[in-house]
This record gives C-alpha cells, sequence and structure tokens, in this order.
C-alpha cells in the first residue's frame, strides 16, 4: 500500500466477510482490507481464481459457493465464521454484467439475473446482522452501479438489479441502525478490471468514456476499494443509507 493511503486503525483485526473476492474489484477490496491487517473471509464461484487468492495471505479464508444458492451461501458464510468469528463488515461486492437484448428475455433468465446480482445480498445481511448486534454495531457495503444512473443499455435485468441494490440498502439502514450498523451502497463507474478490459476496451470506447468523465483519469479497482475501506472504518461512524460515486463525475 502506498504511504500517501489512509490506515484506518480500527479495521486492525476486524472480521471481514465479502461475497466475491477471487478477482476485478473484489480481489483488490480483500487485498486492501489485508493492507490494514484485517482477516478477511470471501465467497466466490471462480473455486480456482479463489483458492489461488486464499493462498496469498495468511488471513484470509475463501469458500467455493454458489450465491444463486440460498442454503449454500448460508452454509459457507457459517463455515466462514467458525474460522474467522463473527462478522463485523460485510461488502455485498459479488455480480455479474452479462450484456443481453431486451427481446431475447425469458421469465427464467430475468430470475437468474437477480439471483446473480441481487438476492444474495439480502440473505447475506439476514445471516450476518444478528452478530452485528451482538457486538454492538457492524458496517455493510453493498455494491451498486452508475450504469443505470447513466442509461446505459444492452443490459436491463442486470441494471433492474443494481438500481434495487439502493432501495435495498436505504430499507436496511432503517431497519438495522438502531443497532448502530450501517448500511451504505458503493456505486463504481467504468472500472477498469481485466474482465472489462478484455471485453470492451477500445481505444474508442475510452474516449468517449473520458469524454462523459469530469476527471480525464480512468478508475482502477482500487479507487473502489478507498472507498469501502473507509464505509468499513470508525471513520465513517455517521455515514449510512447513502450512495457513495466512485465514477470521476460521470455524466
Amino acid at each position: 500500500m502506498s504511504d500517501t493511503f489512509a490506515r484506518y486503525p480500527s479495521l486492525y483485526g476486524r472480521c471481514v466477510v465479502m461475497t466475491g473476492g477471487a478477482s476485478g474489484i473484489g480481489a483488490r477490496i480483500v487485498e486492501a482490507f489485508v493492507e490494514q491487517g484485517a482477516h478477511v473471509g470471501f465467497l466466490d464461484i471462480d473455486r480456482e481464481g479463489g483458492e489461488a487468492m486464499a493462498a496469498r495471505f495468511d488471513s484470509v479464508r475463501f469458500e467455493h459457493c454458489d450465491l444463486r444458492d440460498i442454503e449454500a451461501t448460508r452454509a459457507a458464510l457459517a463455515r466462514l465464521r467458525e474460522v474467522h468469528g463473527p462478522a463485523q463488515v460485510l461488502v455485498n461486492n459479488a455480480a455479474h454484467d452479462d450484456r443481453h437484448d431486451w427481446r431475447e428475455v425469458t421469465p427464467a433468465y430475468w430470475d437468474e439475473r437477480q439471483a446473480t446480482n441481487l438476492r444474495h445480498m439480502f440473505f447475506a445481511i439476514q445471516a450476518v446482522a444478528p452478530d452485528m448486534i451482538d457486538h454492538g454495531g457492524g458496517a455493510i457495503i453493498n455494491m451498486g452501479s452508475n450504469s443505470w444512473w447513466e442509461a446505459v443499455g444492452n443490459f436491463p435485468a442486470y441494471a433492474t438489479a443494481k438500481a434495487a441494490v439502493h432501495g435495498l440498502t436505504r430499507t436496511m439502514a432503517r431497519d438495522l441502525g438502531k443497532h448502530r450498523i450501517r448500511v451504505n451502497t458503493v456505486v463504481p463507474g467504468w472500472i477498469m478490471t481485466e474482465r472489462q478490459k478484455a471485453l470492451w476496451v477500445t481505444p474508442e470506447a475510452i474516449e468517449a468514456h473520458r469524454a462523459r468523465q469530469c476527471l480525464p483519469d480512468l478508475i482502477e479497482p482500487a479507487h473502489v476499494a478507498r472507498m469501502v475501506l473507509f464505509l468499513a472504518s470508525d471513520d465513517a461512524a455517521m455515514c449510512t443509507a447513502n450512495n457513495y460515486m466512485v465514477e470521476a463525475g460521470s455524466i
């Protein structure tokens, strides 16, 4: 970690649970918490990537899990609890932004997209919140997307799920706030993950995107991770029920 980046003493030794940590933004968030001295357990459908990530750090535990299976998700979270203890931070990061034509969407595909991008967030909160209540507080960070704010097309099921994340955050912030559990949404813009670079990054796309941003620089996963760290820390003690944009002022 750069010496110019913030260190949060409140995160040292803290138990963090994440969904999605094998690659992309999630992998950088795992690394960022490790750099703060936190203990991280994460769930991911990518067994090979998850095992490779966990092998890098003594303080990281990986559980292979298909988050669309809620009973499997509950069981995986219970196993993480046995190893790292009760969660004090939950990061609902896992998602998949497959493109799709609205004319070809079936009811089964729609339901699968909601299960992939939204449903597991609620049930992960339901699973860890009792321990946070017993602890006297906690932090939950849900990962949104600015795609629907920008009216991006070609993935209506994904955009709908991501818009719903904000409603989930707001209502759970109200229900859990009396227990000093903070619930917030981090809203990434177009982040330069390896997947994005492989599938959609072209010189033309980059220039068009720069024109929509207020800032000229492209957004890296580390920029999102730093916002997550802040919201998980005690420095954000009075931050809840809100969206925290990491999108370079995109319009």
